[in-house]
């Protein structure tokens, strides 16, 4: 371990002191409290993983949360089976057909999409649910399966404190301009690439 002086550690004191004032003062000016609307998107890996972790956050305050699966149906998950470990605290509703290569039905995609988004808004309107995951929604929404306008005007309008977060890749830019937050995940390195499979407990 470095030596430390007594000048050294009046140093740092004292400029920590000047930092946590700063800081203080910070977090006192924000005093707005709302349900927020969350955008997870990007070409790099977690944003659903992101999703989840708020998802088990609210639940550990004795929430309810509600779950959509846009894209992801038949395929089983550890995730979904973690949660199930909640009972009727979290409602989760795997809707999807695959990605629109596996079904290659143009039709019966936009028809899985529309009913996902019916159970969206039964979720959104249900006043026991504080947090809503609309998992790949933005997939929905690049591929035209459903109504950017109608989608976006039924996010903002959203019942006061409820919190919902959706994630996919590409999300539309009228869906980030009407986020509160939004974090585009990058990808600096993938196993992927280097021909690692998708594997349990990292992939699903």
């Amino acid at each position: 371990m470095t030596d430390i002086d007594n000048k050294d550690e009046e140093r740092h004191r004292a400029k920590m002191a000047k930092r946590k004032a700063v800081q203080d003062a910070e977090v006192a000016s924000k005093t707005v409290e709302k349900g927020l609307l969350i955008v997870n998107t990007g070409p790099g890996k977690g944003k659903t993983t992101a999703a989840f972790g708020l998802a088990l956050r609210m639940l550990g305050y004795g929430k309810r949360v509600g779950v959509v699966q846009f894209i992801k149906g038949k395929w089983h998950t550890g995730e979904k089976d973690a949660f199930s470990a909640f009972g009727d605290r979290v409602v989760w509703h795997a809707m999807g057909e695959g990605f629109t290569w596996e079904t290659q039905d143009l039709k019966r995609d936009i028809a899985a999409a529309e009913a996902a988004w019916a159970k969206a808004l039964e979720l959104i309107a249900d006043p026991t649910i504080s947090l809503v995951v609309l998992d790949e929604l933005n997939i929905a929404l690049r591929y035209d399966y459903l109504d950017l306008d109608k989608v976006v005007a039924a996010l903002k309008a959203r019942r006061e404190g409820l919190h919902i977060v959706v994630t996919g890749r590409n999300a539309k830019p009228e869906l980030v301009e009407a986020a509160d937050l939004v974090t585009e995940m990058g990808v600096t390195k993938h196993h992927f690439s280097a021909g690692v499979k998708a594997q349990q407990g990292i992939e699903f």
